[in-house]
């Protein structure tokens, strides 16, 4: 027969799920390593979704999804962060933020177009760029800099073929909450270069020492950058699939051309939910972003505790330990301490070269589990 999508083919299976097909074959594991709320959607945005249904609203909505909800994006951006963008031209609601990632790439990129990724980082954004014709140029970071960027070595990165950079900040899997001064400086590179600017925001609601800058606030970034967010961390909402982008209208329509051939729109009751989520469940959000950072002081320092270097997070709901101290590298580590104790976490390696040395543990679980985790994890360091 004849051959499949060669760059389909080449890409391997997530490095994240590979433990948990593991994990799950096994009695008695506390899982650290799926980047997913243990909360369950807040009572009023399921019940908003469950009215939907009960009233008939299974229908399509247009393409760029409910003139409501781009509202309230639009209206959120610029109270927070005081982002300015136009609902009915710059706005448009996505299947999740993967969704979103997939469209900006397919639009900004032709084939073989350079994509700057500073590394480690989530695992979609190589092969997603692939996917839209694309080459990653990974650039590292560094433990000692707490994973921040150093824009001058994405500059050292930059060739002909450059055409946009891509982060996520807060990050995953580090954690990282990138400075203002860094995301200044990253767009005058950008200005200079004429580059595109995508940055991945999802974790903007999860911060814990300091305000979260929307990369499409600062004025050098505004005309070349693709924000995308969505609805599943902050707001629990991860199997509603419901994420948007906003960018300059350009790019934006291009986005909605490719999204009305693909997925059309997103669910409509998803949509409505995520209306509820923006006008009444603040106070659910907020109470959840404070445990999860209970939850990141104390898994913390029982990580720091039993030998484990690990500053704290400024981010999401990740911490990123070094497992050097164990002599083993990061698959192994992992491997062996599913296998002997119980604990799933994801070798920091899968996230990129900067990774190795480092295991990815996600906080999003009942404090219990996070404490039991810890004394796991000190049974299988004193057995090395």
């Amino acid at each position: 027969m004849k051959p499949l999508n060669e760059v389909i083919a080449a890409c391997p299976p997530s490095g994240i799920r590979r433990f948990f097909d593991i994990a799950a074959e096994m009695d008695d594991v506390i899982s650290l390593g799926v980047g997913e709320p243990d909360f369950v959607t807040p009572w009023r945005i399921r019940e908003a979704g469950i009215y939907a249904l009960e009233h008939g609203y299974t229908t399509y909505t247009s393409n760029a999804g409910l003139p409501a909800l781009r509202m309230l994006i639009c209206s959120d951006l610029q109270q927070r962060y005081s982002a300015e963008y136009e609902w009915d031209t710059e706005c448009l609601i996505t299947t999740g933020v993967s969704e979103g990632l997939d469209l900006a790439l397919r639009v900004l990129l032709n084939p073989g177009d350079e994509v700057i990724v500073p590394e480690p980082c989530y695992v979609a954004y190589e092969p997603c760029v692939a996917f839209a014709g694309g080459t990653t140029v990974r650039v590292p970071t560094r433990w000692e800099d707490r994973f921040t960027v150093d824009v001058d070595v994405v500059a050292a990165a930059i060739t002909p073929r450059t055409k946009a950079i891509l982060i996520g900040s807060p990050a995953n899997p580090t954690g990282a909450v990138q400075p203002r001064e860094t995301l200044q400086a990253l767009a005058r590179l950008a200005e200079k270069h004429d580059l595109y600017l995508i940055s991945d925001e999802i974790y903007d609601r999860l911060t814990y020492n300091g305000s979260h800058t929307c990369l499409g606030a600062v004025p050098e970034a505004r005309e070349r950058t693709v924000v995308l967010g969505g609805f599943s961390k902050a707001q629990a909402m991860t199997g509603w699939r419901v994420g948007w982008i906003c960018a300059p209208q350009a790019v934006a329509e291009l986005c909605v051309r490719v999204h009305q051939y693909t997925m059309l729109c997103a669910p409509h009751v998803s949509q409505l939910a995520a209306v509820e989520a923006l006008t009444s469940a603040e106070t659910d959000v907020s109470e959840m972003v404070a445990d999860y950072d209970r939850r990141r002081r104390v898994f913390v320092k029982g990580l720091r505790e039993i030998g484990l270097e690990c500053p704290e997070p400024d981010g999401a709901f990740y911490a990123f330990p070094s497992i050097r101290s164990s002599g083993l590298d990061s698959e192994t580590f992992a491997e062996r301490l599913l296998k002997e104790q119980g604990v799933a976490v994801v070798p920091g390696n899968v996230f990129g070269p900067s990774g190795e040395g480092h295991v990815r543990c996600s906080y999003a679980t009942a404090l219990p589990q996070l404490e039991t985790a810890v004394d796991r994890m000190a049974a299988f360091l004193q057995s090395l």
